[in-house]
């Protein structure tokens, strides 16, 4: 858990950030969203101590996060940036390795982990342990960078727009592959992006800054449904609002009994995108199976048009 509290940065007395105060659960992924200059950045930094309030306190399952010196702070919380920020003339498995090496641990665990992190984020020990940077894509630089991030084990992993460099491509399957290995890992993950189809795919909970202010803080669907303020209306996007509500649930959370023709779709899928099969194939109905293939009912157009609709 993190617990911010009143938490203020003023740089030569301009406030950057605004008596700040929210809880983060532990093992859930926090999104925080804003515009240029809204201190989205600089709250995120501060939770490691990169940028040290000038008020408030942060505490971490209790602990205030100025309890310890703040490079040993730095050790057990991972961070992961843009651009990846890898050591361009150390290996792969060297760049894996910086923290635990830094912690002390011996040969063999460290081994161990990062053969583990590189099997994780599906890049074969044996291929990529020994290559430099500069070898790997776009994609394969941003997976080294967080398994850097993750290998002390960290309990919260903190995230400054690390897939902004990412084509659409790539950036859907680091997304994807992020969701996957949180669930394995169970770590608490507080990102920011100015991406709010990002926001809404990742997210748990969406912090929303402005003007060094937080304006609302939830679950996406109640962003969604009631914005706090004009500002997060107007960040959700009017015209956007349906299809965000419909991104947020799976097409199994939609299914009904019945039967329809046609490939099913999986469970997991969310409900924005069987809208998309549908209409693209012109059908009023898809079946839906889940992992295994079982067809578990269908998920109607007449339903997600229901889901979509403005709460009454």
């Amino acid at each position: 858990m993190i617990e911010i509290n009143g938490v203020t940065k003023r740089y030569d007395g301009n406030t950057v950030v605004d008596h700040v105060t929210m809880t983060i659960e532990p093992r859930t992924v926090t999104v925080i969203v804003g515009t240029s200059g809204s201190g989205k950045t600089t709250l995120l930094r501060m939770i490691n101590r990169l940028v040290e309030p000038t008020e408030g306190t942060i505490r971490m399952d209790g602990e205030d996060n100025r309890a310890m010196p703040g490079h040993e702070l730095r050790r057990r919380i991972g961070y992961a940036i843009q651009g990846h920020g890898l050591f361009p003339h150390r290996t792969v498995s060297q760049n894996i390795a910086t923290v635990p090496v830094l912690l002390g641990w011996d040969k063999a665990r460290i081994d161990a982990k990062v053969a583990e992190l590189l099997a994780l984020f599906q890049l074969d020990p044996a291929i990529f342990a020994g290559r430099f940077p500069h070898e790997l894509s776009g994609g394969q630089q941003q997976r080294v960078g967080v398994a850097r991030a993750l290998a002390a084990e960290p309990n919260i992993l903190l995230m400054d727009e690390p897939y902004g460099a990412l084509d659409p491509i790539i950036r859907a399957k680091a997304q994807a592959d992020l969701l996957d290995i949180q669930k394995v890992l169970k770590t608490t993950i507080v990102l920011v992006t100015h991406d709010m189809d990002e926001a809404f795919h990742l997210a748990d909970k969406i912090v929303v800054m402005d003007k060094g202010k937080l304006v609302q803080y939830g679950r996406p669907a109640e962003l969604v449904k009631n914005p706090a303020t004009e500002f997060v209306q107007t960040l959700i996007g009017a015209s956007e609002r349906p299809f965000r509500l419909l991104s947020i649930e799976t097409a199994g959370e939609a299914v009904e009994l019945g039967m329809a023709s046609g490939e099913p779709v999986a469970a997991a899928m969310s409900q924005r995108d069987a809208l998309s099969e549908m209409l693209w194939t012109g059908r009023n109905a898809l079946p839906v199976a889940d992992a295994d293939g079982t067809i578990l009912g269908r998920v109607t157009l007449e339903a997600l048009a229901r889901r979509a609709a403005k709460p009454q």
